[in-house]
């Protein structure tokens, strides 16, 4: 099959895609998928296709019913068909499409239909230059191997089949281009959009991170070529993994400025994102659940298995990072107390499970309302916590010969490099041959809610972990400020008269007195609230009480605030015996 795509009209953001099929079937049938492998949703992509035709060998038209709202079957007597139709493209994330006069992008997922029965049929794909000739310095990246073209030109580019056609994103516009080599492997950063990043120390550090991935599967990397691709906005945050690639979305101030100096705050989240997402190309594209083997693309595939495949992979992304030297000590716990300070004040932690989190990821994990944090637990940092806790184990139970490091390098040799899914037992099996002994009450902790036991085990490697109080809405946790005394138990924002609600945490002192997400606080003790509201509750002492006054809607509401004490859910690690802590931290 040889699909043409080609941006037709980036002011309307239009895709225009030909495709030809030259062994077709009988009553052909052809489909989009409706998610995409790595997010964790139906996203209908079908729904942005417009104006879908069919045609023989001899352009006449072929006539065709829609089966259901991403497939369609063809009439057709002929072998060769050709399909011609549009795709809007104007969804700005790392998932779908977008195209204006500024960039272009694409899934393969969301612009190139499947011939049914010939998916595993070799895929060509010609990329043509935007229509606009402003337009005429624009380049593109893609992991697909080239057929044709310069390189970072348009051209044609060649698949095994069609899972690989749609593991190749494509990223196109007037592209800041460079390339470091790790291990051997040419790796390409790709950035789109304003910037004024310092490529030498952006190139220096990600190569220290791939290397040492690379080096940690004690093996090859699993791809001849690897691309970061990221688009560059005023405020965005967003990845999603390929098998030889990544598509990144990242806030302007993220990105290095100089060649030199510390890594802020911004760059630190930058650095541990592009960690994550490369870790991936062995965790989760090729060590992978059973129910992915294959994907089946039409509808949701369930499995308990993602606390694994995203929560270690976000245990590793920053322990990677500072191992690799791009941070330092402290940073690093800094950035696991913030994780922790995130699980602790989600009152949904002992309401779902892991194992429970993961099957049902397609609506309550990647469609949540105000109320997810007293309903839901994420697999990202809870499951971050748990491989935590079979990292510390491994290690305090083998005297540092094992880690969770082995774990993972046996998972790549038993399942990544055979191409067999891993089962719910697959990771308990392979802690219990390192330890020699049977683990049901470790991985029992998948299918229960209870806090895990992290504070015992941070102990015996000489790191104490400190709970405190939040300092309110800009505090994530990882230094030991004091904290508030007195709680409110509600987000929110600064909106016109008063303050926004945003959630409210079960049982806190916000949700006693009434208020509900999407409230306008306008009143507290009869003054008017403003950004300052929960310093001015630190004046109070516990057992007071103040009337609150708010609008739902346009109704007024009142209702009165007990003052109570705070809730010590915040996160503080820090090194109190160095020798010990060589232990995990090295």
């Amino acid at each position: 099959m040889h699909h043409h795509i080609h941006a037709i009209d980036p002011k309307a953001h239009l895709f225009a895609i030909t495709a030809t099929l030259n062994n077709a079937r009988n009553n052909q049938i052809f489909s989009l998928p409706a998610w995409l492998p790595g997010s964790y949703m139906i996203r209908d992509f079908a729904k942005n296709i417009i104006d879908i035709q069919f045609f023989d060998e001899n352009n006449l038209a072929i006539p065709f019913q829609q089966l259901d709202k991403q497939t369609w079957q063809v009439a057709n007597h002929t072998a060769t068909i050709t399909l011609r139709y549009q795709v809007y493209a104007w969804d700005l994330s790392v998932r779908t499409a977008h195209l204006d006069t500024n960039h272009g992008f694409f899934n393969g997922s969301s612009v190139f239909l499947a011939a049914k029965g010939l998916e595993q049929d070799k895929q060509n794909v010609t990329i043509a230059p935007p229509a606009l000739s402003e337009l005429s310095q624009w380049k593109i990246a893609t992991s697909m191997s080239r057929v044709s073209g310069e390189p970072f030109g348009f051209g044609e580019f060649s698949a095994e089949n069609y899972d690989d056609l749609i593991d190749h994103p494509v990223e196109m516009g007037d592209l800041t281009i460079d390339t470091f080599i790790a291990a051997g492997v040419p790796h390409d950063i790709v950035l789109s959009g304003k910037h004024r990043a310092n490529m030498v120390r952006l190139k220096q550090d990600l190569q220290a991170i791939c290397e040492y991935q690379i080096h940690f599967f004690n093996t090859p990397a699993p791809f001849e070529r690897y691309v970061f691709m990221t688009t560059v906005l005023d405020n965005g945050f967003g990845g999603l993994e390929h098998k030889a690639s990544t598509a990144l979305m990242c806030s302007r101030n993220d990105l290095p400025l100089s060649e030199h100096g510390d890594v802020d705050k911004g760059y630190r989240t930058y650095l541990s994102l592009c960690s994550h997402e490369y870790f991936h190309s062995w965790n989760v594209k090729r060590i992978k659940p059973a129910q992915f083997t294959p994907f089946d693309l039409s509808q949701e595939s369930y499995t308990e298995q993602l606390w694994a495949y995203e929560g270690i992979t976000s245990y590793f992304d920053d322990f990677i990072t500072y191992r690799s030297g791009c941070i330092d000590q402290q940073s690093y716990l800094t950035l696991l107390s913030e994780t922790m300070t995130r699980v602790y004040r989600s009152q949904g932690r002992f309401k779902q499970s892991l194992a429970s989190s993961s099957f049902n990821a397609w609506t309550k994990f990647y469609k949540q309302d105000e109320n997810a944090a007293n309903a839901i637990v994420s697999y990202y940092t809870k499951g971050a916590l748990f491989a935590l806790l079979l990292d510390l184990t491994i290690r305090l139970e083998t005297k540092g010969e094992k880690s969770l490091d082995d774990v993972m390098r046996q998972l790549w040799q038993e399942y990544g490099l055979t191409g067999i899914g891993t089962v719910n037992q697959s990771h308990q099996r392979i802690v219990e041959s390192l330890l020699n002994r049977n683990c049901d009450e470790l991985f029992n902790f998948l299918y229960h809610t209870d806090d895990l036991p992290l504070a015992p085990l941070l102990a015996q490697v000489g790191v104490e972990m400190h709970f405190r109080s939040s300092e309110g809405a800009n505090d994530n946790g990882g230094s030991k400020a004091k904290g508030f005394n007195i709680g409110f138990g509600a987000k929110v924002k600064s909106e016109g008269l008063g303050l926004k609600i945003i959630s409210v945490n079960q049982h806190s002192p916000a949700h006693q007195a009434g208020l509900s997400a999407g409230d306008l606080l306008i009143a507290a003790d009869n003054l008017q609230v403003n950004g300052q509201f929960e310093q001015l509750l630190q004046h109070y002492s516990v057992g007071e009480s103040i009337k609150l006054h708010w609008f739902r809607r346009d109704e007024l509401m009142q209702g009165e605030l007990i003052i109570q004490a705070a809730i010590k859910d915040t996160v503080a690690l820090s090194v109190k015996d160095k020798h010990l802590a060589t232990l995990w931290l090295g």
